[in-house]
């Protein structure tokens, strides 16, 4: 299995976000991306190799043009009225605000564009977003022209942004492009299996009145786990998309047991659907040592999470999205691309 991944993805870094009341250090950081390959290379997966150039056409057929033509502005405006540091959005549109047109102030443009204080800039971070988009695409194409699974190692992750807004590390849905991108090259339809702890609240909400692509997500309860505000199971899609979307929320402390069982259930919705190709949006958060998480998963049940997706027999593209134990992400991730590989 090919590794795609862009040496440019660490020019996002030293960048600080907003949790719980305090600033910190990015848990999302370039780390993350290197430990990963160091594992790849370790246990011989496969070539990894870099991306090539993509225009963003693609992703404006899953993203709102505004939202993307405003994402390389971040930093040379927030330069511009003075400010260093990290560019951060404070100040958010909520219900009675006017939440229709983008303020001409960069802080108020970060808040319109933004559901919370983790999707921050600094004067790389474009370049790593452009080249994160580049790695999901150049990695589809591979699976395109007939490799039976490529991985891309995304940084940063995509599955948090939506058609217009950022969040939680994530700007332009990584995923969401790679499933346009099979659909215009003739895929009449596309899964995307998301198996991050937290929801993939902007792929669903791409993809939400949509019969093409199905969305299928296994997740914390977000009556208690960010991002909180999607991710329930009676989300079943609109319009033409009603049916095709499906989460599995699950309750802090969740283990293999539950955790496998709803796997189990999510890749019999995925067979059914009968995809031409399944996009899988691989964290690796729900690992029992995770800081920011609540599952019970082990290092060994990653394995076994490949196993099962490539019981299902179909051409995939697994995409980086989150997982913040960086002592162990490299066995976490990778453990996973082997199970597959093993079948």
């Amino acid at each position: 299995m090919r590794t795609i991944l862009s040496p440019r993805h660490a020019a996002h870094a030293g960048n600080v976000e907003l949790d719980a009341g305090a600033i910190l250090p990015a848990y999302e950081m370039p780390s993350r991306a290197e430990i990963i390959k160091a594992r790849v290379a370790e246990v011989g997966l496969g070539p990894i190799t870099e991306p090539d150039e993509h225009e963003l056409a693609t992703a404006r057929k899953v993203h709102d043009p505004a939202y993307l033509a405003f994402l390389p502005t971040v930093w040379p405006e927030w330069e511009k009225a003075g400010r260093g540091g990290t560019a951060m959005p404070y100040v958010f549109p909520t219900r009675g605000l006017r939440g229709d047109v983008p303020p001409q102030a960069i802080e108020a443009k970060l808040g319109f564009y933004a559901f919370d204080g983790g999707a921050t800039f600094v004067k790389g971070t474009w370049e790593a977003i452009k080249s994160s988009h580049d790695t999901a695409l150049t990695a589809a194409g591979l699976v395109r022209s007939g490799e039976p699974a490529a991985f891309a190692l995304c940084r940063p992750p995509g599955h948090h942004a939506g058609s217009n807004f950022m969040g939680g590390y994530c700007f332009i849905n990584n995923a969401a492009v790679a499933a346009q991108s099979f659909i215009d090259a003739g895929a009449r339809r596309v899964s995307v299996l998301d198996i991050d702890y937290h929801h993939g609240n902007g792929t669903q909400q791409i993809f939400y009145a949509r019969a093409d692509v199905q969305v299928v997500n296994l997740h914390g309860d977000p009556m208690t786990e960010y991002p909180y505000f999607l991710g329930h199971a009676d989300e079943r899609g609109e319009g033409e998309g009603h049916g095709f979307n499906h989460n599995f929320p699950m309750p802090a402390g969740t283990d293999w047991s539950g955790w496998s069982a709803a796997l189990d259930r999510a890749c019999d919705l995925v067979a059914g659907h009968a995809p031409d190709v399944l996009i899988v949006s691989l964290g690796v958060d729900t690992f029992e040592r995770d800081p920011i998480s609540n599952f019970r998963l082990s290092s060994a049940d990653y394995p076994r999470m490949g196993r099962r997706i490539a019981q299902l027999g179909l051409p995939t593209l697994f995409v980086m999205e989150g997982g913040y134990a960086v002592d162990e992400i490299g066995i976490n991730a990778v453990g996973v691309l082997t199970g597959f590989e093993e079948g």
